[in-house]
């Protein structure tokens, strides 16, 4: 196939591969940023190389994607383009408008604040049901994805690896619930939750010992049947992670003016 300018072959070397095993190691126990994997289309095989180049910022934030061009690009009709486009708009990733077509979507404090308030409550109530479901093969699963993630913490690792493992963590504690709908509202939110953790710095070690013990105690509580205690370290873990997600986003204000009044408003969706 015939692929003129740039812009075509920009969009071809972005999204030339899926998600390799290497690209996500350490190796995790299943699905990272998908939910159960029902089915293998083609329109998702596009939205994996869309999500990939929007979440290492390949797509930047307001981009419009081009349908006619992706799929000159991936050697696809437009149909599965159109498909991809529908998972990422439920995925929060992109808006699509009459007119406009796809956009990669510029998340803003009051995103993060309204992601995050609705993240602490309905994980608190996944951890209450995960608690009474007290299924072995979901308390397994939980086990390795710590297992994956102190593996991850203790080598040289990205900011895209450290959020991968972080979210599969948190996922494995909302398919313990075993509740369709709790899992739905959480997989509408969790692309978001994976961008924003984005902005963390994971170079610290200290801050990878806090996530190790953060997971861990987490964990144990919930294996333990501690309710209260579970969902009091879980709340903690949120809150700790939001506090530093909002500063490096409001870091991000081009207008330093604004500064204050962004810093307010983020704090306006903490929930105690």
């Amino acid at each position: 196939m015939s692929r003129t300018g740039t812009g075509s072959r920009r969009v071809e070397s972005m999204l030339s591969s899926p998600w390799s095993t290497s690209a996500r190691e350490p190796a995790t126990s299943g699905p990272l940023l998908t939910g159960p994997a029902v089915r293998t289309s083609l329109g998702d095989v596009v939205a994996e190389r869309l999500r990939e180049a929007i979440l290492n910022t390949e797509l930047s934030p307001g981009q419009h994607l081009r349908e006619e061009q992706i799929s000159e690009s991936l050697d696809v009709s437009r149909g599965p383009v159109r498909d991809a486009f529908l998972i990422l708009e439920r995925e929060g990733l992109v808006t699509l408008s009459r007119h406009r077509g796809a956009t990669v979507v510029q998340l803003s404090v009051e995103d993060f604040g309204e992601v995050y308030s609705l993240r602490s409550v309905i994980e608190e109530l996944a951890v209450r049901l995960a608690i009474r479901r007290r299924d072995e093969t979901d308390l397994q699963a939980l086990e390795q994805s710590l297992a994956d993630l102190r593996a991850g913490m203790k080598r040289k690792i990205t900011e895209q690896v450290a959020a991968q493992l972080d979210v599969n963590f948190h996922d494995n504690i909302f398919r313990a619930a075993h509740h369709e709908r709790l899992y739905r509202s959480w997989s509408s939110i969790r692309m978001q939750v994976h961008w924003f953790l984005l902005l963390r710095t994971v170079a610290s070690q200290d801050w990878r010992d806090g996530m190790i013990t953060g997971h861990s105690q987490i964990l144990e509580l919930i294996r333990s049947g501690d309710e209260a205690g579970a969902v009091a370290a879980t709340g903690q873990h949120i809150r700790d992670a939001y506090n530093r997600i909002c500063g490096a986003l409001i870091d991000q204000q081009e207008d330093r003016e604004s500064v204050p009044d962004a810093r307010q408003r983020a704090e306006s969706y903490l929930v105690t």
